[in-house]
């Protein structure tokens, strides 16, 4: 156990810890655009099987039904791998190919 979780008085804090990542994406433009992925790894989560939660700053599928791509588990692993998953399962669209 790590010593940063010792710092949590209540369970209802749901102090989490935070590591970043990013990948490269290509728009429908054929531009590269980068996400930046969020992981939080939760001391006490609501639910076990939700200890890791990685979300990221961009919406997919905006032209249809804007999506915010998100992945959770386990263990860190699982919730980065869910993510980039759900950031492949719709295209991007980038700002600048949207306004044409």
């Amino acid at each position: 156990m790590s010593d940063w979780t010792f710092a949590q008085r209540e369970p209802s804090q749901r102090l989490a810890k935070l590591q970043h990542f990013s990948m490269m994406v290509k728009a429908g433009s054929g531009e590269e655009v980068e996400f930046l992925i969020t992981v939080r790894e939760y001391h006490t989560p609501k639910d076990p099987a939700m200890r890791f939660f990685a979300s990221v700053d961009k919406e997919t599928n905006q032209k249809l039904l804007p999506y915010v791509p998100a992945g959770w588990g386990v263990t860190l692993l699982e919730a980065l791998s869910r993510c980039i998953k759900e950031i492949e399962r719709f295209p991007y669209h980038s700002e600048s190919a949207s306004s044409v």
